[in-house]
């Protein structure tokens, strides 16, 4: 399997399809890559060369015991980006993976991106402070702190429901996309996910937003139930000049599986726009 080893010796398996101006895809937690493939496939169809990479701790990369947090998510990228020589990148990340990008962004800048792309993202901030009103109280994520705790593969079972909306009436969510849910989040390492859980929600993202130069496109479904719109891409589009916000109706977090052709066409259209 192709992987790069990062300085502190983790190594992190990668996926890299095609030929042309480079995609990046970041992954959401607990998933890996192939949470990008029907984006990879049709990407490196039309021209492009798509690399995703599975974080540390999750996936087939290896799951050390440190480094399970946004700033050392990042530089693992930028060391992916230096040993690809990736220059003109798309960067696109979901969820947590969209954290990912833009501390990427705030750390490294972006000398070798052309443009981004968050999709149903964590920043600026999930967790509900003082200054953070609208975000979810710590109660929710010790919640997720648990149930991963006390039976991760029930929890990414039932977790599967919020996340492709499953639970909305009328929803069309395969049990075959559960399942792959299930097991790309049974594959990771169980310190890493519980790590992962303060990453992704504690972290503030405010002033990284703040250093997005490029042209940025934000996409967020408006029933997404993991992160929520009104304190996610609501503020997002807010801090990053010249931003793009496209909302979704009633689309779940999980909608680059459950939206896919309307998220192709439209990152297809960003991206030659």
């Amino acid at each position: 399997m192709p992987t790069i080893k990062t300085r502190d010796g983790t190594e992190i398996y990668y996926k890299d399809w095609g030929s042309g101006q480079p995609i990046t895809f970041s992954h959401g937690w607990p998933l890996t890559a192939d949470a990008w493939e029907d984006q990879m496939v049709f990407f490196a169809s039309h021209g492009y060369r798509v690399i995703a990479h599975d974080r540390r701790g999750h996936g087939r990369s290896s799951q050390p015991w440190d480094g399970n947090e946004m700033n050392t998510y990042a530089d693992d990228l930028a060391e992916l980006f230096d040993k690809l020589d990736l220059k003109n990148a798309v960067m696109v990340g979901h969820s947590t993976g969209g954290g990912e990008v833009t501390r990427y962004i705030g750390r490294h800048g972006t000398k070798r991106v052309a443009k981004a792309v968050l999709v149903g993202a964590v920043p600026p901030l999930m967790l509900k402070t003082a200054a953070n009103p609208g975000g979810l109280p710590i109660e929710v994520f010790d919640g997720i702190r648990k149930g991963v705790t006390d039976d991760r593969s029930q929890f990414f079972k039932d977790l599967t429901a919020p996340f492709y909306g499953a639970n909305r009436d009328g929803a069309k969510v395969s049990q075959g996309l559960c399942d792959f849910f299930w097991l790309q989040g049974m594959m990771g390492g169980l310190k890493s996910m519980l790590d992962c859980i303060k990453a992704f929600s504690e972290t503030d993202f405010t002033e990284d937003l703040k250093k997005f130069d490029v042209p940025t496109l934000i996409v967020h479904g408006d029933d997404d139930q993991i992160v929520p719109i009104g304190a996610a891409a609501h503020m997002s589009v807010k801090l990053v000049k010249g931003a793009t916000l496209k909302v979704y109706p009633k689309a779940p977090h999980g909608l680059a599986s459950t939206h896919k052709d309307q998220l192709n066409a439209d990152l297809l259209a960003f991206i030659k726009g």
